[in-house]
This record gives structure tokens, C-alpha cells and sequence, in this order.
């Protein structure tokens, strides 16, 4: 530790004084909330901090620039000790103008940009979602230092959380990168013995996780009373400083009570008086004020100024009124200006082109996506390649093939089994400006990671252009030979329909390399999948397109051109579309990206042809094609000589059997019959 982060807490009056000022803080903002704000229904959410905030407090004064904090929906009094503004933190509540959202995301749910100082990372409404993040922020410290050279060599990564998030998959996902990879990351759990409503042998063995973990290898631990000022004190700077100097893993557990309710609509019935009695006796507040050693009268001047800067604050956010609904739909993806944390890490589309340049011989998907990350790798340093089985192995499809052995293990590694662990982790090492590439290996194999993605996918809009994690994250998925229900999945439907992410789907070594390099120097988070039929498919090859090809989402190809029938398809039916309306006079269209897609060519095409027939592998109840024939019947019915139609698998998980899954999919002959009775219609 630097050495003035050691004196910062001497036990001097002048060092307590200023913890005393932000409890009191804390206390009167929590008490206004709870006895205005929520009564007069201007505060909807309303998560009480009292009796965890000094240990928050003294844990917050600790950190410093180059370090980042994930919480949860109690740690405010953190976010007062790294000095965010109290018209933020009170008018975020109130979902008012400016602060954390905008007024978009609910107040307790908290991030702080804070240049020159430690950022508080975006914080999600599901427990134990901030866990892996903070793992990833850790790692991308050690990556920094170790291979870039870059930010202080004492910076570390915490992460906060109650004892009942220690009971998910994050929280365990998180410990296990931490300790295997031995990063600087601070667990602090600060245990009010409560899981909303349920006591702590409902989560933990023994109510004790520190106790519980004191033989798991690479953790050191410290735990002890986070209501006496002095223990927590010595604690907190304890852990942080080996977090600091040993760059390994801590756990920190601190005993807290849980003055009230969950929230504020908790009525604690599942508390008898006594247990009730007995927490306020645990109030961390008169030990401080014992240990402080203010005078009465210096104390009470300091919560008559404390009481006047919250009520000043309370005013400006108050003035601040709501943020224009008209602007409510702005920021879902970037629009131009960088947002304050996150990103950046991918190189310029400057001496790009879209026109395609071919050289050599035809190649497929799989190579063509191979050199491309090669040669991404190569020219950006903060590009990083993970995920299961894709090192020495090359992946289960051979994409990265050799990868590691060029870049080393620190750039293009291996992870353990867990599929949220690799989408969070990614999320943090994003925010600390590398670029991600995390892998899941087939596409079943993401619903793990489901709350990470969507927690990627609405950060930049939430956090009102704050905070942003691009990366690429690459999904293999479909069919290939034969089916099953758990490696054969498309439903690109369930990602198109998670705000803030953007979705390719090539269907030829072409598109994906152009796709790809696009991804890799955009500003979003990319899903990019890569249907297994056409990693090496002989229809999928096609020439290099030159090292500088980049396609832009939202661009559509039209593979063959007519005027009697639209087909409307991607992936693997593109080639099936083709060949079904071989010798039909029929515009086929590969849309390349789901999100964005390109409707102006679909509906350009359609007003001229009159029919549309939209084919996809994907199910037909909810799939990706309803969308597109809703916006036709929208748009161009009038323009239509026969209805909308769709060629689709029917409901169910792909079979397994070959001659099961040709029957299911939609082939040459399903698709043929269908233009045939639309143009005849």
C-alpha cells in the first residue's frame, strides 16, 4: 500500500471525523427516504442502508483511482465514501433527470464513473450478478500490468455482497476464477444473517462462509464485527492491504444487523421484538460516536450540516425534474459519443472497405474466422480470446486452432466450466477497456449466462451512456450432420430480443470475415453466431476478401436477383433458399445481421415483387420470421399479391437421427413447394 493510503486511518479525531460525516450521511439520507420520500410515493424502491454503512464507509475510503467497486442495491454508503454527488444519489431514487440513469433504471441500482478515483461499476437488480464482473475487472488488472505495462501495480477489484449471494452460481463462479488465476479481487460479504426474509441457515451451512471457506486453496480470509469501529477498521485495511501487496484473492466477511427491513416495504413479520431489540443494540452508530471522540457538541453540529447538505441536495435534485421521454429510446446501442467507462479497445475502420477484394483460393467459414482473430490479435494487444476448451485444443471446432501457441495463454486461454464466469468476467475485463472475446461452446450452452448477457446488453442504455462493455462474443450453433436438443439450437430470436446487443449471422467465409472484423472494432457487445452446417461447407467458401474487408450491421445481400417472389432467409437456409428457387425468377435475400436487419431491402423488394416467403431453421412459433411478416403486413400489405408465408422447423428441439432431423428442417423440397404455390397463388 502507498503510504498515504496506510496513514489514512490513524484513530486520529480528524480521520473518524470524516467517517462520522458520511454515516450520518447515509443515516439522514435513508431517513428522509423512508419517512418522506416513500410516504409521499416520490421514492418506489427504497433499500435501507442502516447498520452497514460504517463498515462501507471505512471500505469505501480505502479505495483509489485504478481500483473499481461492484455493489449491490444496499451499498450507497460506499458510493457517499468515493464522493458521489448527494443530488445524484437522492434524485436517482426518485427516477429524476441526470444521476445514475437518467430515471431510467430503479435508484438503488447504482454506477459512478469517477475519474481520478475508483469506479463504482454498474450495479444489476439480480443478486449475485456482480460478482463475475468484478472477477473480470480483476483480471483485466493483472493483464494490464503483466502484458500491457499499464496502471498502477496496486490496484484491485472489489466486489460486495450479503451473505445469501454467496449462495449463487456468481458468487461461486467468481471465487473460483479468483483463486485459480490468483487475482486481485476483494470479496466482501457483509453478513446481516438475512436473506430477504429467511435467516442465514437457509444460505449457509453453519451461518458462516468465511468459516465455511477457510480450507479452500489460494482465499485468504478475515472476518470479525463489522459494528465495532475499531475491529472493522483494522479489518478492512488489512484485507485490502494484502489484496494490494500479495495480489492474490480476499475474502472479507463482516458481521452487520440489518436495522430495517429488506426494503421498505418489508414489514419484517418473520422477526420476533426481540430479534429486533437486539440488532438495534448491534447499531454500529453510538460505538462510533464513542470512537470517534467528538464532543457532543461537534457531533450534533455535524448532523445539523449533514441534515442541511441533504436537504440542499434534495432541492437540486428536485429541479433537475424529470428527463424527456421523447429521449427514452436514445443509447440503446452507441450513437457517436464514447461512453465515460468501458470500450475503446477496438482499432479504427480507418483503410477499411466494403467493397470485397478476393484473393487466392476459396477457404472455409472456419478458417476464414481463424485469420481473422489472427490477425486482430496481432494488431490490437487488448484483444483476449476465452473460453471453454479453446487453448491447446483449438476449441470443439477447431476455430482457434493454434491461436495460443502465437499469442500465449495470457491472450487466448482456457476457463472453468461456467458459462455465466465467462460472459461476467468478460463484462468486467470490457469495462476496464480491453476487448473480449469470450466463446460459449455451443449455443444451449449460453442460457447460464443469461442474466450476464442481458446485464451487457442494457448497460450502455441504463446507465444513460456511462458505462458500456463491448466485446464479440462468438457462439457455434445448428445443426451439422445430425441434431440433438442440446448442441443443435438456433433460437437467434432469444438474443435479438435482448436490448443493446447486435446479432450476425453469416452464412459464408465472406460475410463472416467481413461481420467479424466489423464486431471486433465496433463500440457494442456483437453475438456472433457460427452455424456449425457451414463452418465447412464446400457452398461457404469463398475467396479472401482482403485484410481490410468490414461489412456494417443492418446490410442485407441479395444472392440472387428477380421479380416474382421474395425469399427472406440467413445462415444455413441461404443455400437451401438459393437452390430451391433455382430457376424461379426470385430476389434472394441473405440478411446477414438480425439486429439490426435490413428492412429497407426486404420491403424494396417485396412492393416490387408482391410475395414474400421468409425460411428459417428456428421454430416457427416466435421465431425471428414472425417479425419480419409483421413488419411486411405493416408496411407493404397493401403492396401484397398472396400472404406472407414462412418455411420453418415445426416446435420442437432439433431431433437427433438424421433422417429425423431432414425431415424437421426446412429442405430444397419444403422451401420449392412453398414458392411454387405462393408465385402461383
Amino acid at each position: 500500500m502507498a503510504e498515504a493510503d496506510a496513514a489514512r486511518f490513524t484513530g486520529s479525531v480528524a480521520d473518524w471525523e470524516r467517517v462520522v460525516r458520511l454515516v450520518l450521511t447515509s443515516r439522514e439520507m435513508d431517513r428522509l427516504e423512508e419517512q418522506e420520500l416513500v410516504p409521499q410515493k416520490k421514492v418506489l424502491y427504497q433499500f435501507s442502508a442502516r447498520g452497514h454503512d460504517m463498515a462501507q464507509v471505512l471500505l469505501g475510503m480505502q479505495l483509489k483511482d485504478g481500483d473499481a467497486a461492484c455493489g449491490y442495491y444496499r451499498s450507497r454508503p460506499m458510493l457517499l465514501a468515493l464522493g458521489v454527488d448527494l443530488a445524484d444519489a437522492l434524485g436517482s431514487g426518485m427516477g429524476l433527470a441526470g444521476g445514475y440513469s437518467d430515471g431510467r433504471d430503479i435508484g438503488v441500482v447504482f454506477n459512478y464513473p469517477n475519474p481520478g478515483g475508483a469506479h463504482a461499476l454498474p450495479m444489476c437488480g439480480g443478486v449475485g450478478a456482480q460478482y463475475t464482473p468484478a472477477a473480470g475487472w480483476a483480471q483485466a488488472i493483472k493483464y494490464k500490468q503483466d502484458v500491457l505495462g499499464d496502471g498502477p501495480n496496486d490496484a484491485i477489484a472489489l466486489v460486495l455482497g450479503g451473505d445469501a449471494s454467496a449462495a449463487t452460481g456468481g458468487f461461486w463462479s467468481a471465487l473460483t476464477i479468483a483463486t485459480t488465476q490468483q487475482l486481485p479481487l476483494l470479496i466482501y460479504i457483509e453478513d446481516n444473517g438475512y436473506g430477504i426474509s429467511v435467516p442465514s441457515e437457509y444460505q449457509t451451512p453453519g451461518k458462516d462462509i468465511a468459516a465455511n471457506l477457510a480450507s479452500f486453496r489460494g482465499l485468504t480470509i478475515f472476518n470479525g464485527d463489522g459494528t465495532e469501529p475499531e475491529q472493522a477498521e483494522k479489518l478492512i485495511a488489512e484485507a485490502v492491504g494484502h489484496v494490494r501487496t500479495k495480489r492474490s484473492p480476499v475474502l472479507l466477511r463482516l458481521t452487520v444487523p440489518r436495522l430495517e427491513g429488506h426494503s421498505a416495504q418489508d414489514t419484517q413479520a418473520y422477526k420476533t421484538e426481540q430479534e429486533i431489540a437486539d440488532e438495534w443494540r448491534r447499531d454500529p452508530l453510538p460505538k462510533l460516536r464513542a470512537a470517534s471522540g467528538l464532543p457532543d457538541s461537534h457531533w450534533e453540529q455535524i448532523e445539523r450540516e449533514v441534515a442541511g447538505e441533504v436537504a440542499a441536495a434534495l432541492a437540486r435534485a428536485e429541479a433537475r425534474g424529470t428527463s424527456d421521454p421523447a429521449n427514452v429510446t436514445s443509447n440503446v446501442f452507441f450513437e457517436g459519443q464514447r461512453q465515460q467507462v468501458g470500450g475503446g479497445a477496438g482499432l479504427s475502420l480507418d483503410g477499411t472497405t466494403d467493397v470485397p477484394q478476393p484473393e487466392g483460393q476459396r477457404i472455409n467459414m472456419v478458417t476464414a474466422i481463424r485469420k481473422t482473430l489472427d490477425q486482430e490479435l496481432d494488431a490490437n494487444p487488448r484483444v483476449l480470446l476465452f473460453g471453454e476448451d479453446i487453448g491447446p485444443k483449438g476449441g470443439v471446432h477447431a476455430v482457434t486452432l493454434g491461436l495460443q501457441d502465437k499469442y500465449g495463454r495470457e491472450r487466448v486461454f482456457d476457463t472453468s466450466l461456467n458459462e455465466e464466469g465467462i460472459i461476467g468476467r468478460a463484462i468486467g475485463m470490457a469495462l476496464a477497456g480491453l476487448m473480449p472475446v469470450p466463446e460459449i461452446q455451443f449455443r444451449k450452452y449460453s442460457e447460464p449466462a443469461t442474466e450476464q448477457i442481458h446485464d451487457c446488453g442494457t448497460m450502455r442504455w441504463r446507465t444513460a451512456n456511462r458505462f458500456a462493455a463491448p466485446m464479440v462474443l462468438r457462439i457455434p450453433g445448428g445443426f451439422f450432420k445430425c441434431g440433438d436438443p442440446w448442441h443443435s439450437m438456433t433460437n437467434e430470436v432469444e438474443f435479438v430480443h435482448n436490448p443493446g446487443w447486435k446479432v450476425a449471422v453469416p452464412s459464408n467465409a465472406e460475410d463472416a470475415v467481413g461481420l467479424l472484423r466489423g464486431a471486433l472494432r465496433g463500440n457494442d457487445p456483437v453475438i456472433f453466431f457460427e452455424h456449425r452446417a457451414m463452418l465447412d461447407d464446400s457452398w461457404a467458401r469463398r475467396p479472401w476478401p482482403g485484410d481490410g474487408y468490414v461489412l456494417d450491421f443492418g446490410r442485407a445481400k441479395k444472392t440472387r436477383a428477380g421479380d416474382a417472389i421474395t425469399i427472406v432467409t440467413w445462415g444455413a437456409m441461404v443455400p437451401r433458399c438459393e437452390a430451391a428457387a433455382d430457376g424461379v425468377d426470385a430476389d434472394v435475400i441473405d440478411l446477414r445481421t438480425l439486429m439490426p436487419w435490413d428492412r429497407e431491402m426486404v420491403l424494396d423488394s417485396v412492393r416490387r415483387t408482391r410475395r414474400c416467403l421468409i425460411v428459417h431453421e428456428d421454430l416457427r412459433t416466435g421465431g425471428f420470421g414472425a417479425e419480419i411478416a409483421a413488419v411486411v403486413a405493416d408496411e407493404a400489405f397493401l403492396d401484397l399479391d398472396a400472404p406472407v408465408a414462412r418455411v420453418t422447423m415445426p416446435d420442437i428441439p432439433s431431433p437427433h437421427h438424421p433422417k429425423l432431423l431432414e425431415w424437421a428442417v426446412p429442405s430444397v423440397a419444403d422451401i420449392k413447394a412453398e414458392i411454387d404455390r405462393l408465385v402461383g397463388f
